[in-house]
């Protein structure tokens, strides 16, 4: 059974959805609950002795350099083409990484630290299940939770998509290798780094369900999300 070795964390965005929080702040840095985002994920990776963890920053980057102090094993990788083009830059900048690898984003507050389990059986996303409508990106899966397709433009039925996958070694080098042929040859600057996987690629892999249940991470994408997720704490 592959056992994860490191975690990328995509941290290099505007947070353009949480202006004005963040004309001064990076997105991942805002605190929910009294602490910022980014600080869940790694003390959720550090409690299942995930401590090789590389963040990928760019905007406001230099605001991220206490966490590598702060916490043993962090380390910040820049990335210099955050503010021309889309997250596929993050990936690439950070493709030496990729091994066993866990990749999620670091705007984002990881509840449940299970599902951050270094042990796993195949690549894949972690998503939960849904039946009403969605507008995110939709996963489909077969009798053994392999992954047979994807609503980018969402859907009523079937596992929402979150920020967090798994990669095997094997499926890292060949992640690796398309990155670097979409970024490098072919000029697709402009989309998604899962894209890649999900989307161009999907035949060259065989990607797995890595189902989590609804609240094991909390996505904020604006102000009043962040408002009432803290106004539940403090009631």
């Amino acid at each position: 059974m592959p056992k994860i070795k490191n975690a990328i964390i995509m941290a290099a965005g505007f947070g353009t959805r949480m202006r004005p929080l963040t004309y001064h702040t990076p997105k991942p840095l805002i605190r929910v609950n009294g602490k910022p985002m980014i600080e869940s994920v790694i003390e959720g990776l550090h409690q299942n002795q995930i401590n090789d963890i590389s963040i990928v920053t760019g905007y406001l980057g230099e605001q991220f350099n206490y966490l590598q102090s702060k916490y043993p094993g962090v380390k910040l990788i820049s990335n210099p083409y955050y503010d021309r083009y889309n997250n596929i830059s993050s990936l690439y900048v950070a493709r030496n990484e990729l091994e066993d690898t866990v990749i999620l984003d670091g705007d984002q507050v990881i509840v449940n630290p299970q599902i951050l389990s270094p042990y796993f059986e195949c690549s894949g996303y972690a998503g939960t299940k849904i039946d009403t409508w969605s507008d995110e990106w939709i996963m489909h899966v077969d009798d053994e939770n392999t992954i047979t397709s994807c609503d980018r433009d969402g859907s009523d039925h079937g596992w929402r998509l979150y920020s967090l996958s798994k990669w095997t070694a094997a499926d890292s080098a060949k992640l690796k290798e398309l990155l670097v042929q979409e970024f490098e040859v072919m000029n697709h600057r402009d989309i998604y780094w899962d894209d890649v996987a999900m989307f161009k690629h999907f035949d060259d892999f065989r990607l797995k369900l890595l189902p989590i249940k609804s609240g094991d991470i909390i996505e904020i994408d604006s102000v009043d999300q962040l408002k009432q997720v803290n106004s539940r704490v403090e009631g």
